[in-house]
Formats: structure tokens, sequence, C-alpha cells
């Protein structure tokens, strides 16, 4: 079986990447399952691309095997697009969801429905030692609700509404969440790259 090791320590990442590669017949490892510990890579970059290559590409060379990165955040339209890659430590450190949650609602306090438009982006980042990466982008389109509700799923997920939908993402099954994610829909623009392995 081909192996990909997947830059997280993310159980709910992890889990999303392995339910993929496994339709592949790849195992995707996670950090934690390594032999070796990996030290944290900071996270330095601009933007979600250049955060998602600086993991993946450190890692690739450390290892010598294919390693996949993500960095994945929330741009709210009405706060300039923050958070932004800030998304994981909005609150500040250490990284803390409801601290991060509680921010957000609290700065978009008197922002109309209407302009609360919010989408999750995802950037995927394939680094194989001596080839050139590549790089995947999704979204998720919707907008942030005036209080946080549900249990399903991390993150900004409590205060996450899909378009088309009237619950918050955290209100949705799992199932359910996985078809219209920003990581799903950057998970499946693998599906190329993922034959040209076999």
């Amino acid at each position: 079986m081909k192996e990909i090791v997947i830059a997280t320590k993310n159980p709910g990442k992890v889990k999303e990447f392995k339910t993929f590669f496994a339709e592949y017949a790849i195992d995707a490892v996670s950090l934690p399952e390594l032999s070796r510990e990996i030290n944290d890579i900071e996270e330095t970059g601009s933007t979600f691309e250049e955060n998602a290559a600086l993991k993946a590409e450190q890692i690739a060379e450390l290892l010598q095997i294919p390693v996949l990165a993500d960095d994945s955040g929330l741009v709210i339209d009405a706060l300039a697009g923050r958070p932004g890659v800030f998304s994981a430590r909005f609150a500040g450190e250490p990284k803390d969801d409801q601290a991060n949650i509680d921010k957000a609602l609290h700065e978009l306090q008197g922002v109309e429905t209407v302009d609360r438009t919010a989408r999750f982006v995802c950037v995927l980042a394939v680094a194989i030692p001596g080839e050139t990466t590549q790089f995947k982008k999704g979204y998720c389109e919707g907008s942030i609700a005036r209080v946080q509700a549900g249990h399903n799923g991390f993150g900004y997920d409590p205060v996450f509404i899909p378009d088309g939908y009237t619950e918050t993402m955290a209100q949705l099954s799992s199932d359910e969440k996985n078809q219209i994610s920003h990581r799903s829909n950057a998970i499946r623009q693998l599906d190329d790259w993922v034959k040209n392995l076999q």
C-alpha cells in the first residue's frame, strides 16, 4: 500500500483525509502516528498557500516521502477578510476555539445579516521530494450566525451557516458536512493526482 503523511495533529482533519485516501488504497499517516517526533513548523506565511507549502515541503524533505499539508481558515467579509490565516489563533495564544468564536461574534455585533457573508477556505499542498509542490484550493460559502449552535465539527463550525442551509456546520451530520466542506472540496481536486500515483 502506498503511503502519504498528513501534516496535521488535528483529529478532525486526519479523519477526513484518511477516509478519502482509503478509497485509493493509500495509507494516510498523521504526524502523531509517525515513529519519530516532528516538531511543529512555524506558520510564518502571509497566505494559506505559503503556510501549507512550508509544512508540506519541510516534512517531505525530512522524511523523503510524499506529504500533504493544509492551511485553512475563515474569511469574514465584514472584517476585511479576517481572521484569515490567523483563524486558529484569532483570540491569541494558546489556540482556543471558543475564544475565537467569541471574538468573531463580538466584532460582528451590529452587522446586518445580509452583510455577515463569509467563507471557509482550504489550501492543500502536496510535496513530493524532488518535485514541484502542487496546490488545490476549496471553498465553502456561507454566513456567520448571530449565536452559536451545534456540537459537531470543530473550529468555527458552530457559527458558520453554509449557503443553502438554515443550520450551522456544527448542527450537520459528519456526512452532510463532508459533502460541502471547504476541505472536502479541495480534497476532491486531488483525484487526478492520486490516480497518477497508482
